[in-house]
């Protein structure tokens, strides 16, 4: 299955073991984001050490996990639908995963509720995906 996976899917698979790290290794999904998701994760990297267990080498291990199971897709794909990604996305802030959905025709992993409050894309949590690949 194609997902597009946004920046709280991956803060998360970063602090803590669970279902979201579990989903991004499964053989079965593949992930696109747009190529921004990884100034965000450095953007945010001091305050996932702090909130993680975990030490800065695996932060490391698993930040190039997450460059390798991910395909980027940079600005100058998206940006003939990014106006229509725009006008679906419930937080303008959102619009380049709605515009990669849109370019891809893959739904949204999301854990963010708001996301799902439009009707031209696809949402999944990861509860949702854990039902659909369980263990």
């Amino acid at each position: 299955m194609d997902l597009v996976v946004d920046a709280n899917v991956l803060f998360a698979v970063l602090i803590k073991d669970g279902g979201s790290a579990r989903l991004l290794l499964h053989d079965k999904i593949q992930l696109f984001a747009p190529e921004f998701i990884l100034d965000e994760l450095e953007k945010y990297d001091k305050l996932i050490q702090k909130k993680t267990h975990r030490n800065e080498g695996e932060l490391r291990l698993i930040l190039s996990i997450i460059k390798d199971k991910i395909c980027f897709i940079p600005l100058n794909e998206i940006i003939d639908v990014f106006a229509e990604a725009e006008s679906i996305s419930p937080d303008i802030n959102d619009s380049p995963y709605f515009a990669v959905s849109l370019l891809i025709g893959a739904p949204l992993w999301t854990n963010d509720k708001r996301l799902g409050h439009q009707d031209r894309i696809r949402v999944y949590s990861t509860n949702d995906l854990i039902w659909i690949f369980p263990e």
